[in-house]
């Protein structure tokens, strides 16, 4: 039984999940990089700044050392954005117990790698901890999962007793977790949907309708699962939770941080003011320039990743970028 966990990283998702553990009774420990924050947690029993209005049970313990988070833990979550993802995971050496549930719960790919965060994890811990770690990704908006939602997740990795550890520890009445041995998937998918999600809001930006966005979901999976099939994925994840499931929640809810950034992209503000305003990390944004990089490396045709980087990174302007995704050469439909 998992019953203390470490929550490492107290953004919107880090805290969610340990409202969701700490509701069911468990001893979590939430760490945070940013004193201020834990202080903040610890005072007011809510996170004001990501998670505002979601209360945090008294089972939770905000926590400032991260020696003192995992210091004998029985499962170490890590929730924080890629771009912090190695810094963080490198305190971890010879912190934290080999026997230990080890669950990456971020959605991007590494900016200067393209690595997902199981690779980084095992590049930084080790081949064995990497071997035995499991990814969580799903259609999860934070602050529905704080709210008891009904919602589901899923659980992947290479080791099953792992992987059903995972899916015990976080059931509940009102998050129901699966489980999957595609691990590539599963990360993919939910770091790749973030960039179509970015795309998606471009569009409501430019005033366009629901025929537009339902045809950039659509031919987005396809880019999607082509890409995940060329680096060693199941192309069936990508209909599943971490891949359809993500991708229709990200690119519909104006919940989502990679959605209201593209909004405003799409409105004419530039990405670095775009960033600013939002206030908070929007994964689609450096997993955009991952992707993109990484499909031209392999030879995968990836058009609406290719004009989304063009738009974000080299100032295309987003009505451009619309017209040469219509005006490309027709092919067939499953080709």
């Amino acid at each position: 039984m998992y019953g203390n966990i470490a929550i490492l990283g107290s953004g919107s998702w880090g805290t969610a999940l340990a409202i969701v553990l700490g509701k069911k009774g468990l001893n979590v420990r939430l760490w945070s990089a940013f004193p201020e924050e834990t202080a903040a947690i610890r005072r007011d029993r809510e996170n004001a700044r990501y998670l505002p209005g979601a209360p945090v049970p008294n089972t939770v313990i905000p926590h400032e050392s991260i020696v003192q988070a995992v210091d004998g833990v029985d499962a170490v979550v890590v929730a924080v954005p890629s771009s912090a993802l190695r810094e963080v995971v490198s305190k971890l050496r010879d912190l934290i117990d080999p026997g230990a549930l080890l669950i990456q719960a971020g959605k991007g790919l590494e900016n200067t790698t393209g690595l997902r965060g199981s690779q980084i994890i095992a590049e930084e811990l080790g081949p064995e901890i990497g071997a035995n770690c499991v990814a969580l990704s799903g259609p999860n908006l934070a602050i529905e999962l704080a709210n008891d939602v009904p919602t589901a997740t899923v659980v992947a990795g290479s080791n099953p007793e792992r992987t059903a550890a995972a899916q015990d520890l976080f059931a509940s009445q009102s998050l129901r977790v699966y489980r999957n041995s595609d691990i590539v998937g599963v990360e993919l998918g939910g770091a790749l949907k973030n960039v179509f999600a970015v795309g998606a809001g471009i569009s409501d930006g430019l005033g366009y309708g629901d025929n537009t966005k339902a045809t950039l979901v659509t031919r987005g999976l396809v880019e999607m699962t082509r890409l995940g099939v060329a680096l060693g994925a199941d192309p069936k994840t990508f209909m599943g939770l971490s891949g359809l499931g993500d991708l229709m929640a990200t690119c519909a809810s104006s919940l989502s941080r990679n959605l209201r950034i593209g909004r405003m992209v799409g409105q004419g503000i530039t990405v670095d003011e775009s960033r600013r305003l939002l206030g908070q990390v929007a994964e689609g944004v450096p997993t955009c320039e991952a992707a993109y990089r990484i499909s031209r490396n392999l030879g995968i045709d990836t058009p609406i990743i290719e004009q989304i980087h063009a738009v974000l990174f080299h100032n295309k302007p987003p009505k451009q970028a619309v017209l040469e995704l219509m005006t490309r050469d027709s092919k067939a439909e499953l080709s």
